[in-house]
């Protein structure tokens, strides 16, 4: 182990893509998150007897998350940042898909905070 100043130890060399290996590994709890949330969204928007203009929006938008989150591996951040504030555009007004809506935000967040450095 090598002493850095002013620094806690820190290892000498990391194998070559044991960080990735392990940010993979990571990545599979804040998926299966936001997919379970995006899952339950949709639920709660089919059964949601309001119509509001832009439900079409949600609706594609919801199966693109679904989709990136079914895909295997970790959907890239912006993307499902992307489509997240176009959720929340859509049917941030309806009050009665605010908590699962701000579960897929949670998730969403989780999956951010979980991903590699630069891949979002």
């Amino acid at each position: 182990m090598l002493w850095s100043v002013g620094r806690a130890r820190v290892a000498e060399q990391e194998p070559p893509g044991a960080g990735r290996a392990a940010a993979g590994a990571d990545a599979g709890e804040p998926v299966a998150a936001l997919r379970a949330a995006v899952a339950r969204l949709r639920r709660q928007l089919a059964a949601c007897p309001v119509e509001f203009r832009d439900r079409g929006v949600a609706e594609e938008e919801l199966a693109s998350l679904a989709s990136m989150a079914a895909a295997g591996g970790p959907p890239e951040v912006a993307r499902v940042r992307r489509s997240l504030l176009l959720v929340v555009g859509s049917i941030g007004s309806v009050s009665a898909l605010g908590p699962a809506l701000l579960d897929v935000r949670a998730a969403a967040e989780a999956l951010g905070a979980a991903a590699p450095p630069g891949s979002g």
